[in-house]
């Protein structure tokens, strides 16, 4: 078995296409807010990928049968407006050198079909629950990064030394060494839960920079379906007795 082996259904003629990724990653963010448009355009499929870099295992659905791991890439046609490539997937690679690999084989299959634009989605993990999610972004074109920052996009060029881990990192890398424009856009999330409300977010930017329509009603339900879980985990996290703290005489001096 090769290191990436690449299946492709059909070999689509595309007019100025734009490459939007979303795997599992931080709070699901990306997954969720590429699955969501996927279940809201209906894109064609066209290819995979599958790999050795991926998780040694298998998907078994509800009758049984198993699936290995993929990433899916679709196609969405839209007349006059540059078509979009879509990838979403189980997994990402469980390695270092896998996910160079992996990145670097996605954006050369990409390229092949004329893509003009990149777009990687993830979370930006803050540990903590917020009333509005933010979005962060990071990018290879100031002309990108500024449409993004007019969307209330937070770049922190004041803070330099951050990372972006994964795909949606070295997508952006590669794309760069392709003279490819890409920008991520990170929703913020707690961190804690599969997380809907980043995604919302992330969408809403998204959205208006691809220029498509999208129903964020169902995202926002599943938003508050989640808050009403961490609010009730925190309700009973509350509702425990503390330990007393031991006074410095009962203090023994020693970590156990």
């Amino acid at each position: 078995m090769e290191p990436i082996v690449l299946e492709e259904y059909e070999h689509p003629r595309l007019r100025r296409p734009i490459f939007v990724e979303g795997l599992p990653g931080v709070g699901g963010v990306g997954k969720i807010a590429v699955d969501h448009i996927i279940a809201e355009t209906r894109p064609t499929k066209f290819a995979r990928i599958y790999s050795k870099h991926f998780p040694s295992q298998v998907i078994i659905d509800t009758r049984g049968r198993i699936k290995m791991l993929t990433n899916d890439f679709y196609y969405l046609k839209r007349g006059n407006a540059p078509d979009i490539i879509f990838m979403s997937g189980d997994t990402q690679a469980i390695t270092t050198d896998g996910q160079y690999e992996v990145s670097e084989f996605i954006v050369e299959f990409v390229s092949r079909l004329g893509v003009k634009e990149i777009y990687t989605l993830g979370g930006y993990n803050v540990g903590k629950f917020s009333e509005v999610a933010r979005v962060f972004g990071a990018g290879t074109s100031d002309e990108l990064i500024a449409r993004a920052a007019d969307l209330g996009v937070i770049f922190r060029s004041d803070e330099p030394g951050g990372g972006i881990s994964g795909a949606s990192g070295l997508i952006l890398a590669f794309a760069e060494k392709k003279n490819i424009p890409a920008l991520c856009l990170l929703g913020e999330t707690s961190g804690f839960f599969i997380d809907p409300k980043g995604a919302e977010a992330v969408l809403r930017v998204l959205t208006k920079l691809i220029r498509i329509d999208v129903n964020l009603s169902e995202l926002r339900e599943r938003a508050k379906e989640v808050e009403m879980i961490a609010q009730r985990i925190h309700e009973f996290e509350e509702s425990i007795p503390k330990p007393a703290t031991p006074s410095k005489k009962d203090d023994l001096g020693y970590f156990g």
